[in-house]
């Protein structure tokens, strides 16, 4: 198995993928800001996954890297609630598509973290 075929790897890409496109429309000031901030921790979340699943075979690593791929993806929320909330996101649609996303991650990430915890080990295949 790769990390390719996690799901939680997959949204992740997903959400790199738009937060990319989303910061390029933002105001040129902000572009460089906010907009360099979430980028950043969008792409932590997809890399930090990809970090611990290399580590899989040592479940508290695998564990550990999880944890910081979801606190990377907390952050990510709040960079785009601030971007929305200051006005330089002003497409409503696009800040709830992107929202949701995020959010869904975060459980998946969660759910999946919970199954680490209890000793799933098809990871280390």
């Amino acid at each position: 198995m790769s990390y390719k075929k996690l799901e939680i790897w997959q949204l992740a890409r997903e959400n790199v993928i738009g937060i990319h496109k989303m910061s390029l429309q933002l105001p040129k000031f902000e572009m460089y800001e906010e907009g360099g901030q979430i980028r950043r921790s969008s792409k932590s979340v997809k890399s930090t996954i990809v970090e611990g699943y290399g580590r899989r075979k040592y479940k508290q690593e695998f564990i550990k890297f999880i944890v910081y791929a979801l606190a990377s993806n907390d952050e990510t929320l709040d960079h785009l609630e601030t971007i929305y909330e200051t006005g330089s996101l002003k497409d409503k649609n696009q800040f709830d598509d992107l929202h949701n996303r995020i959010d869904l991650l975060g459980k998946k990430m969660n759910r999946f973290l919970d199954s680490l915890e209890r000793g799933h080990n098809e990871f280390n295949k």
